[in-house]
């Protein structure tokens, strides 16, 4: 009867430790997926939910994440106003669940659709934008033209149209610079 008891007790300790085993394989496997794991596979998922950013600078923006694209997002502000955010800028995001995507499952054409495509429609446009710089400024312009790394912006008042006479000057900004862009109704 002694022995049915002692392998009774060492079956049990060694299901006790197979089960930690596994138990601690599972967490190590979890945290090697989790640092495979990009920001914008975190941000797809909560596309239409409300987030929270905060940016270089200091600026803000909420509202619904709209789309994720590569090194960019566009989120809903009320009144319907739609910010461009340069995911560089971000410095915190609020307001997500836990689910993330599968890393470089976006698809080929999200693939594609890089800030600079974001931005040249915008240029394409001829919108009159805020274009929120990382350091807080905030320059009133229409975006002229895309470069590989930055953008010539005509820079008039606020509410004006890019005209002649309303332009002020033009400067080039480079992609690192801008937080965030906003369209100007």
């Amino acid at each position: 009867m002694r022995w049915d008891d002692l392998f009774s007790d060492l079956e049990a300790q060694a299901d006790a430790l197979d089960r930690a085993e596994r138990s601690g394989e599972v967490a190590e496997r979890t945290r090697i997926e989790l640092a495979s794991i990009g920001m914008r596979d975190r941000l797809r998922p909560a596309v239409g939910s409300p987030v929270r950013l905060t940016l270089l600078g200091g600026a803000s923006v909420a509202g619904i994440l709209e789309r994720v694209g590569v090194g960019w997002l566009l989120v809903a502000e009320r009144e319907a106003r739609e910010v461009l955010v340069v995911l560089a800028a971000v410095r915190t995001v609020g307001g997500l669940g836990r689910a993330a995507a599968a890393p470089d499952s976006a698809g080929v054409v999200a693939a594609r659709l890089t800030l600079r495509s974001a931005l040249r429609g915008l240029a394409r446009d001829r919108s009159g934008v805020a274009l929120q710089l990382v350091d807080g400024t905030v320059l009133a312009a229409t975006i002229d033209r895309v470069g590989d790394d930055f953008v010539e912006a005509a820079r008039h008042p606020v509410g004006e149209e890019r005209r002649p006479g309303a332009v002020r000057d033009v400067v080039l900004v480079p992609f690192a610079s801008i937080a965030a862009v906003r369209r100007q109704r």
